[in-house]
Formats: C-alpha cells, structure tokens, sequence
C-alpha cells in the first residue's frame, strides 16, 4: 500500500507566493518520477512540473521561471515553489509518484487527492 499527500495549497493574493509539499509513504522499493499537475474548473487536468529520479526537472511554459521544483529523497517529498502567482494558476494541484514496491518489478503511478490553490485577482 502506498499513500501519497499533498499539502500546503490554500488563498493568496496574485503576485504571492505558496509552497506545496507531497509526502509518499508505505510499501515503497524505490521511487522514480515525482510530479505535479493541476486542474482547474473545467478543464482537463494539466502536467506543471516534474523530477525524475535522477534530479532532472522539466516545467510547463506556463509556470517557467516561477515555479521550482525540488526533491528531498531520503523523505521521499517532492516540493513546488510557486512564485508571482496568477489568478489562471487557481486550480486543485496534483502530486503523482512513480513507485516500485517490494511486490511489483514495474513502476506504478500513484497519486494523491490534491490540494486546492486559489489565487485571487
């Protein structure tokens, strides 16, 4: 059984800053990618940024230069640094984790039940 949480989504103003944090936890052999998506009202839910397990980050155009991705691998946490927040970045943030337990000789997704960030104008 693996567990994934995100935490740290809440109200800012645009222009403010928050940091999210995804925890993974339980049955876990080894984790590889670790990622954050978003979806906001309406729309398909969309990939924001990624590390994988060997530290290379990619971002969407969208959050470039204002979002940072990093990793704690002895914690097995993943953090989202969001900076200069727009109101088009309200959305419920996702965290998947790519995941080898001790059962599986495959990587699983996993993913956590989001956090809302909600930016107002």
């Amino acid at each position: 059984q693996v567990h994934v949480v995100e935490s740290g989504g809440g109200l800012v103003q645009a222009g403010g800053s928050l940091r999210l944090s995804c925890v993974a936890s339980g049955s876990i052999r080894s984790i590889n990618n670790m990622d954050w998506y978003r979806q906001a009202p309406g729309k398909q839910r969309e990939s924001v940024a990624g590390i994988t397990g060997v530290g290379s980050m990619y971002y969407a155009d969208s959050v470039k230069g204002r979002f940072s991705i990093s990793r704690d691998y002895a914690k097995n946490t993943v953090y989202l640094d969001m900076h200069s927040l727009k109101p088009e970045d309200t959305a419920v943030y996702y965290c998947k984790v790519k995941v080898l337990t001790p059962d599986n000789y495959l990587y699983t997704d996993y993913w956590g039940q989001g956090t809302q960030v909600t930016v107002s104008s």
